[in-house]
């Protein structure tokens, strides 16, 4: 009896021994359980009522739970069930008490993931306490991170986006706001899109860990674009334009990496032993695998605009709702949604012929962030837009920018605008409106000035007849007299038929081959092995239900698939029938592999290879041809190529660089507004600038007065000639008269000067 009244009045104290043996006070546990459901009827019905009692129950059972699995079965239901139903009318104390608990259970296996983010998903838009909000956040992040850690966890990563997914989709089908005037008041007291919101920032804050980074983390934003709440979409065209540099949390473990300079400098300092020596190694060798580690997650991370899904249907809806609600979004957010059109219509070569016209009307010099909308129109423009939807444009901008009406600011800017217009598209350009804006090259202001010859050196290069006979230059002239003229609009040069450099990666398979004998079964499992670790997202037991297809090997169609790398020279079963004509097919192959090997180098590089049509090539393959390519231009800078052979080696080299310390962002590829505006001087200050300039010059000191020699003085008065001579120039006091009387002085004259001086110190004492 005294134990049980002990064990009842003190839970750490039963809890503690249940711990080490849950056998033995098995009886204890299932009376505090008892107990712990009725309190938890009486708290449904009252929760201010023993509101500290249940909350310790609950911590008990939460802590004793994995020693007895079956009698706590319900226990986990049970929380989430009050939290989610009940969440308005509990105490901020019990809501955190529940949410720690229902965590605690999760690191203790005792529910699963995708339970416990069922649970706390929901309580993210409800949460008024920012403290539990913050906990809340961390916990669903650090929980899917941990759970993708090693391998990619595709059960969870689908289970998570498909919640993330209903909560953008519960909002779509309000109407949109809008955030000018007084909507933007109404839109930013109303609660709806919370939910959304969080989703899209949940979305955000994993792809830029780099956890998830495949297509359907971009279709949950990509459905953000178009929320009828402004602020989710504001947040999702962020995402997109890459315009939102959010920093490292804190808590990020990743980042926290030790200072290998700073343990190198106690090493050195501190007593040399043998076990701070290998700590040192061993600190070293973490710190280089996880940099090593980060860097390959970053490259991996591809641009987001490039994974979009149908990018022809999200451009058109982009333009839609821009056109659609044209009157009730303000200027800013219908340029963000500008940019990202403009972007995605570049990067995908889209045609959304109608943004064209609705951009028009905003093509004035007067109008607010004008340069912003001259940027995405430049970037919008492609080699495949038609030259008739541009046309116009072109016009409208030399019409309102390049006049003498403006200031030379705005002509540099209309000219630059239209110069990256026409490096996109040169057929959008008119030649009595070229000649036009090349002569604004003769103009005074040096913005103006480097416009025009900008435009002119891009139609000397791109098509210099549209130029007059005396502006095209030397170059242009001799390849116009050479008869080489630029393809009008939809033509092309020709066809592509092979990938540069497959030939080089042929022959390194065939002497690969050659050299170690491979099998064929052993080649297909190397191609198998050479994927791992390239694709986004694998799962085995859905690619082979949507993937590709199975074929029976015993089908009796006339499909016959070769694979480059396992001809052998032996002829295979189906060729036994083909008579005298498949014997001479065998010995002209028997000839052209005879006068393979006596190919010159020049014949080599001419030749167009098969293996992309009978080899699926993996991305371990691509990169084996980057360095094969490399490796050829090199050999032939150092025969002799030539300044060519010089400059394909650097491209090669830039794009692998490229390729392996690319972060995902493309900010590089687009343009900016530097680039419309050019080369600006500093606007000469106004008869107010220069006042205040003055003003500010005289602050601290007397009115038009030095203090130089009124210092510490109580009559004013200048320096004295003993205070000036310490300022004089060495050279002056070596020439001065002084200094050369006592170096031609006589001894008889030093000994005067010596006792004069000696009589003057002691009449002084």
């Amino acid at each position: 009896m005294g134990r049980g009244v002990l064990l009842t009045s003190n839970l750490p104290q039963l809890q503690n021994l249940i711990k080490r043996d849950p056998t033995s006070y098995k009886e204890e546990f299932l009376q505090q359980w008892n107990h712990y459901n009725s309190i938890r009827q009486i708290f449904q019905i009252n929760p201010d009522e023993n509101a500290q009692h249940f909350r310790e129950l609950v911590a008990f059972i939460a802590q004793v739970a994995q020693c007895y699995p079956k009698e706590t079965a319900e226990f986990p239901s049970q929380i989430s069930t009050l939290l989610l139903e009940s969440y308005g009318t509990l105490s901020p104390d019990t809501r955190k008490c529940l949410v720690q608990n229902l965590v605690m259970l999760r690191n203790k296996n005792v529910i699963t993931s995708i339970t416990l983010l069922q649970t706390l998903f929901p309580l993210l838009p409800r949460t008024t306490s920012s403290s539990l909000r913050t906990f809340i956040r961390k916990t669903i992040l650090s929980d899917i991170r941990t759970a993708n850690l090693r391998t990619k966890n595709h059960k969870l990563n689908r289970a998570v986006q498909a919640m993330l997914f209903g909560m953008v989709e519960r909002g779509m089908d309000a109407e949109v706001v809008g955030d000018k005037g007084k909507l933007k008041a109404a839109a930013g007291s109303s609660g709806n899109g919370e939910e959304a919101m969080w989703a899209v920032v949940l979305t955000k804050e994993l792809w830029r860990k780099g956890i998830w980074n495949d297509a359907k983390t971009v279709s949950i934003i990509a459905l953000g674009c178009f929320h009828p709440v402004v602020k989710v979409q504001s947040a999702s065209l962020h995402f997109f334009l890459g315009s939102d540099e959010e920093k490292e949390d804190s808590d990020d473990e990743e980042e926290d990496l030790p200072d290998v300079k700073a343990l190198r400098h106690r090493r050195e300092i501190n007593k040399k032993t043998r076990s701070g020596t290998k700590k040192l190694i061993k600190t070293m060798k973490s710190v280089k695998a996880k940099k090593k580690k980060r860097a390959a997650e970053i490259s991996t991370n591809f641009p987001a605009i490039q994974l979009l899904n149908d990018p022809q249907t999200f451009g058109e809806k982009l333009y839609d709702l821009l056109n659609k609600y044209d009157k009730r979004l303000s200027l800013d957010h219908k340029i963000l949604i500008m940019q990202l059109l403009a972007r995605v219509m570049g990067g995908h070569k889209l045609c959304v012929l109608g943004f064209y016209t609705y951009i028009m009307k905003y093509l004035t010099y007067h109008q607010l962030r004008i340069p912003s909308i001259l940027v995405a129109l430049a970037q919008s423009v492609h080699e495949y837009t038609p030259p008739d939807a541009l046309t116009p444009v072109v016009r409208k901008i030399a019409q309102e920018f390049v006049h003498p009406g403006v200031g030379s600011e705005v002509i540099a800017a209309g000219i630059n605008s239209i110069r990256e217009v026409c490096r996109r598209q040169p057929w959008a350009m008119e030649e009595d409106l070229l000649g036009d804006l090349i002569e604004y090259r003769k103009s005074r202001d040096k913005a103006v000035t480097a416009a025009a010859r900008g435009l002119l050196q891009l139609f000397r290069e791109v098509n210099p007849g549209m130029l007059k006979r005396r502006e095209r230059g030397k170059d242009a002239s001799m390849g116009i007299a050479k008869g080489s003229q630029p393809l009008p609009f939809g033509h092309s040069a020709e066809a592509a038929v092979d990938i540069e450099g497959l030939v080089l990666l042929e022959d390194h398979l065939k002497k690969l081959r050659e050299e170690d004998g491979v099998a064929s079964g052993v080649e297909d499992e190397d191609d198998e092995a050479a994927w791992e670790g390239w694709d986004v997202e694998s799962d085995s037991d859905e690619e082979s239900s949507d993937g590709w297809q199975e074929v029976d090997s015993d089908s009796d169609g006339d499909l016959e698939i070769s694979d480059s790398e396992d001809e052998d020279g032996k002829p295979s079963k189906k060729s036994k029938g083909k008579g005298k004509a498949k014997a001479k097919d065998d010995d002209d192959d028997m000839e052209v592999e005879e006068g393979k090997e006596q190919e010159n180098p020049e014949e080599a590089a001419n030749r167009i290879s098969t293996l992309a049509t009978t080899k699926i090539l993996t991305p371990a393959d691509f990169a084996l041809l980057n360095d094969l390519r490399i490796k050829a231009a090199s050999n032939a800078v150092e025969h002799g190529g030539g300044s060519a052979a010089k400059r394909k080696l650097a491209a090669l080299e830039s794009q692998k660089k490229t390729l392996l310390t690319s972060d995902g962002n493309l900010a590089d590829t687009f343009i900016s507004e530097n680039d419309i505006l050019g080369p600006r001087k500093k606007a000469k200050a106004d008869y107010a600038e220069r006042i205040a300039s003055i003003e500010k010059g005289r602050e601290g000191r007397e009115k038009y007065g030095s203090l130089k020699g009124k210092k510490n003085k109580d009559a004013p008065s200048s320096s004295t000639n003993r205070e000036k001579a310490r300022n004089k120039p060495l050279m002056m006091i070596l020439a001065s008269g002084a200094v050369r009387g006592k170096k031609k002085a006589s001894l008889r004259e030093k000994q005067r000067k010596l006792r004069a001086h000696i009589e003057r110190a002691k009449k002084s004492h």
